[in-house]
């Protein structure tokens, strides 16, 4: 398999365009918004805070338990949505999730090329990038490229695996366990998996990127 395949199955997104509620949303949003009822700023605050911190943490939590169980880990590779359940993790765009492991020889990336097909309850809302055309057509096309430009840079022997999330399959990607983490705890596992590590454009944090970021008092951000 070569480092441009693209692996997502052939399908129908029936949600490319808004739907009639989705259209309803937005025509509210907009009424309430002129009338002064609520604030745009507010609202994406509110937004970005599933986007990057409520959500991915569910997704941490699922990774790093995997880590840290082997039986986990083969439980969440063989039926992705049941042990995703197992830990609470359930609901609308989750009904159908596979998980992705990447090793030292694969790396995978996932994408959603005619809309935006996101794991909702283990990766949050989809970040802006996830949505742009500009991603969903040339991480199809140049994957190695486009994870340069999120400084991820990967051995020219490495195989790229690109997944097309559709309206009924959803992926999230198991990242490679951090080297020096030997004897840590699920808890302490967690704060280096990222939202950007779980759909596969950049690597999980290392206990130095993670030392350096609470030294610089930044915490760790799941982006």
């Amino acid at each position: 398999m070569t480092e441009d395949d693209h692996t997502g199955q052939d399908h129908d997104h029936d949600h490319s365009h808004l739907t009639e509620t989705e259209s309803r949303v937005r025509a509210l949003e907009s009424l309430l918004t002129e009338k002064g009822y609520i604030d745009p700023k507010t609202l994406e605050t509110i937004l970005q805070t599933y986007e990057e911190q409520v959500g991915p943490r569910n997704g941490a939590k699922v990774v790093a338990r995997a880590w840290s169980d082997p039986s986990f880990m083969e439980w969440l590779l063989r039926d992705t949505t049941a042990a995703i359940a197992s830990m609470g993790y359930t609901g609308r765009q989750g009904e159908h999730i596979v998980a992705l492991a990447n090793t030292s020889r694969v790396h995978n990336v996932v994408v959603c090329t005619l809309c935006s097909c996101y794991p909702w309850p283990v990766l949050g809302l989809p970040p802006s990038w996830y949505k742009s055309s500009a991603y969903r057509a040339r991480v199809v096309i140049e994957p190695r490229k486009v994870l340069a430009e999120f400084g991820l840079t990967l051995p020219d022997d490495m195989t790229i695996r690109v997944w097309d999330s559709t309206s009924e399959m959803r992926y999230i990607v198991v990242p490679m366990r951090p080297a020096g983490t030997d004897g840590w705890s699920a808890q302490d596992l967690e704060k280096l998996v990222i939202r950007d590590s779980m759909v596969g454009v950049r690597q999980a944090l290392t206990p130095a990127d993670a030392s350096a970021a609470r030294a610089a008092g930044k915490g760790v951000r799941h982006v």
